[in-house]
């Protein structure tokens, strides 16, 4: 055992033409120039070599991760070379040895934390969203061989600055936060938020301040008269943020705030819409039109709030429970798939998750089988389950990494700092 895994990745099977998905449909798959050459040397003089030449085409570098090549898309958004059980032919012919990197590993992202190997999955599968969001214990991290990467040598690495080096320290107590029950999820986030501001002036990407002799730390900060040391400094920030009344005194200021909820509402609203025209999936746009519809197409950003309000109170109560493990297991896999140190600053990290958890929210809130449990008050948590899995997987294949989103959450979060965690008690609203 030389790698690391939640629960739920170690339990993962690949269901074939089970799946009610396919993993490729509606994403863009591209093709490195070594793994080009092998499959073309594969194929080479056999059926499959005019089918190869014809479906995978040079990359012309405008789509993000560009590559050396990319596969050809059906009309209806999926691989050119699936058959008609949704399985990839070359897959079957050639082997795995032969498929890009992206087919080969999918859903799995594997990570180099120094000589650790840490393998998550990707909620975009359907079965990881299932085996993720309903175990309770899915999230938690436990040893697993390396193979559970399926090619561990393309791992990407994560450190080399003071920015990555003591990243696991500070993911390490933003997790805990997250599985705090005593208070709502909400609370949580914005607990994160003031962790993220607190850090904000010394630990960014790019950061000297932990180099010797650095002189920039923030003079401001509560435990900054202790010592000027960087290190000190934040060891004394995670510890006061793990403390249970850190917490409780955070929640009880975010509980007294009173903020309207139409922008929430209209925010969501906008995310959805901007991609159903740009998404070749049936699937997703059956699920978005629906939730739309459920919303009486999202004109009116009040009345949008008014309608998920009610639907949240109507929600029978040992379901509402169901649906806080979801959200939960959702943030905390966002934290070990997507590394924060991504992002500029752990602040703006924090303001994307927020924003990725108030699409879903609402998102879920208007499937039309948790509207029909709202209205009957009937307590179902396989349907339910059913619907968050549909939900949290569309969301996470066809949303949350789209462009659109990241440029809508540029534009929200502002210029940083106090601003950003105030721009940010809006999204916290609906939560």
């Amino acid at each position: 055992m030389t790698a690391t895994a939640p629960r739920y990745m170690t339990r993962f099977r690949c269901l074939a033409d089970a799946c009610e998905d396919t993993c490729c449909a509606g994403l863009v798959v591209t093709v490195s120039e070594a793994r080009w050459k092998r499959l073309r040397d594969a194929v080479a003089g056999g059926p499959d070599a005019a089918r190869v030449d014809a479906f995978i085409r040079p990359d012309d570098g405008s789509g993000p991760g560009a590559e050396a090549a990319v596969i050809a898309k059906r009309e209806d958004g999926h691989c050119a070379f699936l058959d008609e059980r949704k399985l990839c032919s070359l897959h079957r012919a050639h082997g795995e040895a032969v498929l890009p990197d992206a087919c080969a590993t999918f859903p799995r992202v594997a990570t180099r934390w120094g000589e650790r190997l840490e393998v998550v999955g990707s909620l975009a599968c359907p079965e990881v969203a299932r085996l993720c969001l309903l175990a309770e214990d899915g999230v938690e991290l436990g040893p697993a061989s390396e193979d559970v990467a399926v090619r561990p040598e393309i791992a990407r690495r994560i450190g080399g600055d003071a920015w990555t080096e003591h990243a696991e320290a500070v993911r390490a107590v933003a997790v805990r936060l997250l599985q705090r029950r005593e208070v709502p999820f909400a609370s949580r986030l914005f607990a994160l938020g003031q962790l993220a501001l607190r850090l904000d002036g010394f630990y960014f990407r790019g950061t000297e301040a932990f180099s010797r002799g650095a002189e920039s730390l923030p003079t401001e900060q509560p435990q900054a008269a202790v010592s000027d040391e960087a290190e000190t400094l934040l060891a004394d920030v995670l510890r006061s943020f793990d403390a249970p009344e850190t917490l409780t005194e955070l929640h009880d200021g975010f509980s007294a705030l009173v903020l309207p909820g139409g922008p929430w509402a209209g925010i969501c609203a906008t995310v959805l819409k901007s991609r159903m025209g740009s998404v070749r999936s049936e699937r997703f746009g059956t699920f978005a039109r629906a939730v739309l519809a459920s919303y009486g197409g999202a004109e009116s950003p009040d009345e949008v709030w008014r309608i998920h309000s009610e639907r949240r109170q109507q929600l029978n109560p040992v379901l509402a429970d169901r649906v806080e493990q979801y959200f939960r297991q959702h943030a905390v896999n966002h934290w070990l798939r997507h590394p924060f140190t991504d992002a500029p600053t752990l602040l703006d990290y924090v303001f994307r998750l927020t924003l990725r958890a108030s699409v879903l929210r609402w998102a879920l809130f208007g499937h039309p089988t948790v509207v029909a449990l709202c209205e009957s008050g009937a307590e179902d948590a396989a349907r339910l389950d059913a619907a968050a899995v549909e939900c949290f997987q569309l969301i996470a294949k066809h949303v949350e990494q789209a462009p659109e989103l990241h440029s809508l959450a540029q534009g929200l979060a502002g210029q940083g700092g106090a601003e950003t965690l105030g721009r940010m008690l809006v999204l916290l609203k609906g939560l």
